[in-house]
This record gives C-alpha cells, sequence and structure tokens, in this order.
C-alpha cells in the first residue's frame, strides 16, 4: 500500500514562496508518475500539476505556470512543489497524489483526480494579503 505523506504547508504573505514536500512510502516500483491538487473552502478540488517519473515532462495549470515548479527525487521518494509569488487565491489545501506508470498523458487525463490512485493527508497554505 502506497502512502503519502505531505509537509512544508504553512502561512506565507503575499508575493512570498513556500516549499512543500510529499514522501512516498510502499512503493513496489520505481515507475510511478506523481501530481499536485488542491482544494480551496467551498471548491472542488483542482489539478495543480504533475510529473512523470524521469522528472523531464511536467504539466502544470495554467494559473501556476511561471510560478510553481514540481520537482523529484527518485533516490529519496520524494517529490516537491515549489511555489513562488504566491496569491491569496493560491490558499487552499494542497495534496499530493500518485499512480503507476513512468508517463504523463495528456491534460485532460492527467487533470482527473480519479486517474490517481493514491492521495495524501494534505497539507494547508494560506497566502495572506
Amino acid at each position: 500500500q502506497v502512502q503519502l505523506v505531505e509537509s512544508g504547508g504553512g502561512l506565507v504573505q503575499a508575493g512570498g514562496s513556500l516549499r512543500l514536500s510529499c514522501a512516498a512510502s510502499g512503493l513496489i516500483s520505481r515507475s510511478y508518475a506523481m501530481a499536485w491538487f488542491r482544494q480551496a473552502p467551498g471548491k472542488e478540488r483542482e489539478f495543480v500539476g504533475a510529473i512523470e517519473w524521469s522528472g523531464i515532462m511536467t504539466l502544470y495549470t495554467d494559473s501556476v505556470k511561471g510560478r510553481f515548479t514540481i520537482s523529484r527525487d527518485n533516490a529519496k521518494n520524494m517529490v516537491y512543489l515549489q511555489m513562488n509569488s504566491l496569491r491569496p487565491e493560491d490558499t487552499a489545501v494542497y495534496y499530493c497524489a500518485q499512480r503507476y506508470g513512468s508517463g504523463l498523458y495528456s491534460y485532460s487525463v492527467e487533470s482527473t483526480s480519479s486517474k490517481w490512485a493514491y492521495w495524501g493527508q494534505g497539507t494547508q497554505v494560506t497566502v495572506s494579503s
């Protein structure tokens, strides 16, 4: 059973930065993709971005392009979300997700939460104005 644990959330002022981490355990293969989603109060869970196994290919939702960067360290089974130029509208609980398979498909596929098999418990990010 894959377990995912997020960390690094907190309170930050607008324009600031945070780095979220996601530690994966219980993996049975190194060939897996990872994603970040977020959910703001009263809103549906939203895709933030994804990264394929090698770390070369990534996908992002338009609202975070140029501000957020996903990276991974396969030796440590870690995935990161570097968030810069944070805005109040980035306030949400951030979740990491995992599925087996090395590559990424289309944005429409990867942005669908049901395509991801395992989820962490989430970490709160609050951006004050």
